[in-house]
């Protein structure tokens, strides 16, 4: 078996996309940040000391999915064209549902930035959070859908719920 991240001598490597032509790429990621009662309370009433949790997540999303090449080592650096993530609070579900989508027109997929900008986001909802419990569970990040490249389209499939929290 022929790995296409290591060289003939098991040496990790970038795979070589350099005769690959650009092509519009879209990838969509979604995940959760499960909130106990005190903090979702804080959350929705904006009573949380260190201030706008679902907009600095928002922004910590952005950037995680513009500097994820250099958090995940064999990642390519890409353009990227668009990138927005949305945090808001469900009521049903006690959480904050992290959505991201990212656009680029380039030679390689955005997958990797999408989900790095929801768990970027979600860590952020954490980081603001933990003073008033540490309760808090990230889960259900997934790949939503995928446009573009070699493998084409990708959708979650119909009917495919995100987990829930196991409470």
């Amino acid at each position: 078996m022929s790995f296409t991240h290591m060289d003939g001598e098991g040496h990790p490597v970038m795979v070589d996309v350099g005769e690959k032509l650009p092509s519009a790429r879209e990838a969509r990621a979604e995940g959760w940040v499960r909130l106990p009662q005190g903090v979702y309370d804080a959350i929705a009433s904006r009573e949380v000391k260190k201030g706008d949790v679902l907009g600095v997540a928002e922004i910590a999303g952005i950037q995680g999915a513009k500097a994820t090449a250099s958090l995940i080592p064999l990642c390519h650096p890409l353009r990227l064209d668009e990138v927005r993530v949305r945090c808001r609070l469900d009521s049903c579900a006690r959480a904050v549902h992290v959505e991201s989508v990212v656009r680029a027109r380039d030679v390689t997929g955005v997958e990797m930035e999408a989900l790095t900008a929801v768990s970027l986001a979600a860590l952020t909802v954490y980081d603001m959070c933990k003073a008033i419990d540490k309760g808090m569970a990230i889960d259900g990040v997934r790949l939503t859908y995928k446009s573009g490249g070699k493998s084409g389209t990708y959708r979650v499939p119909e009917g495919s719920a995100a987990p829930s929290s196991g409470e």
